[in-house]
């Protein structure tokens, strides 16, 4: 289980995020929504490293996470960013050949070799392709990530995360910048990653029918605080959701 308790950050006089203290449990993905200058991306930020926090704690499986984000990834945390964070120069294909590589232990990783004869780690090349596979960027492989298509690239991002093997997975707005055509291959990546029932997925997305659709849970971050949680329809169909999130006056 993540769980984060009291988690808090100041810019100076502004707290971005205030006392956030929230569980997120395998089996389960929750959307994190709320307006713009929320607190979402922020929120990530603490949890994954990207961000020092100011105050409170960030636990996976009953261990506090404490340090950079490349420990963190070695804890069991997964993230994709709004914009992509990949190797441009090298082709898709290394790109995934190079995570497949990061999760192995002993003589596969030998230490930073990451260089290494891939020949020598055919299985590790198996693997990159049966990711690239699913992904449906098979056809691609020996591309440079910097030919590549925005959606694409974002493609590349989440076979990247399941190169990784993470316990949690965490999505920062998928589909930003995706057109119509692109954005339900996203989608459908994220379903089918839900069908693992010992992950646990965290969502920021701003558009609320993929929230629907794909959510077990929201959470509602509003000034920096956590303002709601709970089922889909129930959260939605709140007085305070309506007003924050959706703009709508209360009665």
């Amino acid at each position: 289980m993540l769980e984060t308790r009291d988690l808090t950050i100041r810019f100076g006089g502004h707290v971005a995020v205030n006392a956030v203290s929230c569980a997120f449990a395998p089996g389960t993905l929750t959307a994190i929504v709320g307006p713009n200058g929320a607190g979402k991306t922020t929120y990530f930020n603490l949890i994954s490293g990207q961000l020092k926090a100011s105050a409170g704690t960030v636990s996976l499986n009953g261990r506090q996470l404490t340090g950079p984000p490349s420990a963190r990834t070695r804890a069991g945390l997964g993230r994709a960013f709004q914009l992509t964070n990949l190797f441009p120069n090298l082709t898709v294909l290394e790109n995934v050949r190079l995570a497949v590589q990061a999760t192995q232990d002993g003589a596969h990783r030998r230490g930073l070799n990451l260089w290494s004869i891939w020949s020598d780690h055919r299985d590790l090349g198996a693997r990159a392709d049966a990711i690239l596979d699913e992904v449906a960027l098979k056809a691609r492989e020996h591309h440079t990530v910097a030919s590549l298509p925005h959606g694409d690239q974002r493609k590349l991002e989440v076979a990247l995360l399941m190169a990784l093997q993470p316990q949690v997975f965490m999505f920062d707005e998928p589909t930003a910048g995706m057109n119509a055509a692109e954005a339900p291959v996203i989608l459908d990546l994220i379903r089918k990653l839900k069908r693992d029932r010992s992950k646990t997925i965290l969502l920021v997305e701003h558009k609320m029918d993929v929230v629907r659709e794909l959510a077990d849970r929201i959470i509602v971050l509003h000034n920096g605080q956590l303002v709601a949680d709970g089922e889909p329809a129930e959260v939605i169909a709140s007085p305070i959701v309506q007003e924050a999130y959706l703009g709508v006056a209360k009665a």
